[in-house]
């Protein structure tokens, strides 16, 4: 049973409470490294195992194939083998994967063992909001803060450690290794948490994959999960382009870039923290998408002078992401129901995701500008807010009636 079931206030106040959080923000420190690690030794890696473009195609593709394909059989595993036990076998798998590829030649080998590393951490992006549902029903906000600022770190320290230990080490193999280590690390408290393993609730509604699909709240969490995330990564991948483009040299690009990155840290603790204290969302929703448009109009149409300005707008936009984390906890009233919606939303927004950096970069090819692929994205933005502002509202997903088929 829930280590804080007997805490009608949900204060945290017990060493398995602490050991629980601790455990929480290791695991999510490493979510994003098989991710982030790759990207800045993408051409290097690409000589050095012979990777075709069709290869390279491969591995930038591989998250988004592995957080929606795994992700959404992620609570049936964790119905049968237990959320603990689980999520420890998630991070031993991402280790495991991510010291694989560490060590081979072989370009088929590395791209195997990366997909098994994106799988260890497509579980845990299903599973922390729902054992933070499960054991912090009465601080989801302040365990959705604590959770998305571990991942925002993880994932800006890989991005940026890679490169720096690689030159060091001398030695791509070294820097890609160290981070299977960290895995190992954030095993540890969670083989100490297999002793109090939480009961499954099964006199609770089951959530299953049909009613999800006829729900129109857990569409409407998908699709918000998955505009903000394809506006993520369209930045992630195209932020660098966009600024060279406009007279920046690649130096200034790559600076601002970082800027960009390391501020997602403290827009993962503000958002949060603001959006729990409201039981309406909205004008979270609202604010976000303001400063997504703001940010945009102004690269697109703005002084190029004040490029890094527009910059920081869209990185507080991105505070769209743990908003939509902490949704799937706020409009479920049970652990096994925020399982279900995480596993959909999340899975069904990285596929609507995935197709937004290629979209743009079709789209820049077929017009040799920007015009077209700003537009994408201001389509989307159009769709973040209709969503959002459906999903803002205080409801549950329990205490919907699913639309009937006919």
């Amino acid at each position: 049973m829930s280590v804080l079931a007997q805490e009608s206030r949900g204060r945290t106040t017990t060493p398995l409470a602490w050991l629980l959080v601790l455990g929480i923000v290791l695991a999510a420190l490493n979510l994003r490294t098989a991710v982030t690690s790759v990207g800045p030794l993408l051409d290097q890696l690409a000589g050095a195992l012979g990777m075709t473009s069709v290869g390279t195609g491969l591995l930038t593709t591989l998250p988004v194939l592995a957080f929606a394909g795994v992700g959404a059989v992620t609570p049936t595993l964790a119905r049968r083998v237990g959320e603990h036990r689980l999520l420890l076998l998630a991070l031993i798998t991402l280790g495991v994967g991510l010291l694989v590829r560490s060590l081979v030649g072989s370009a088929p080998v590395f791209l195997l063992s990366s997909a098994v590393a994106l799988s260890g951490g497509a579980v845990g992006n299903v599973l922390i909001p729902t054992l933070i549902k499960r054991h912090f029903p009465a601080r989801t906000g302040v365990m959705t803060t604590v959770y998305t600022t571990a991942l925002a770190t993880g994932t800006m320290l890989a991005a940026a450690a890679t490169v720096p230990i690689e030159q060091a080490s001398g030695d791509w193999h070294i820097a890609l290794g160290v981070w299977a280590a960290l895995a190992a690390v954030a095993a540890i408290p969670w083989l100490a948490l297999l002793r109090s393993e939480p009961e499954r609730d099964t006199g609770g509604r089951d959530v299953g994959i049909r009613r999800l699909l006829r729900s129109r709240l857990a569409w409407m969490i998908a699709i918000y999960f998955g505009t903000q995330s394809m506006i993520a990564y369209i930045m992630f991948g195209w932020l660098a382009t966009i600024l060279t483009d406009g007279g920046f040299s690649t130096s200034q690009a790559g600076v601002i870039l970082g800027v960009f990155t390391a501020l997602n840290i403290p827009v993962s603790i503000v958002v949060p923290m603001v959006a729990s204290r409201f039981r309406d969302q909205r004008p979270v929703v609202v604010g976000l998408v303001a400063f997504y448009t703001a940010g945009f109009l102004g690269l697109w149409a703005g002084p190029a002078s004040m490029a890094l300005l527009w910059v920081v707008f869209i990185a507080v936009g991105m505070g769209s992401f743990p908003l939509a984390l902490m949704m799937l906890g706020l409009r479920t009233r049970t652990p096994e129901a925020t399982a279900g919606l995480s596993a959909f939303g999340q899975s069904a927004g990285y596929l609507i995701a995935g197709a937004g950096p290629l979209l743009v970069g079709v789209l820049r090819q077929l017009t040799g500008g920007w015009a077209l692929p700003y537009t994408l994205i201001f389509g989307v933005l159009v769709a973040q807010l209709f969503t959002g502002l459906y999903a803002g509202r205080e409801r549950y997903l329990e205490d919907e009636r699913p639309a009937n088929k006919g």
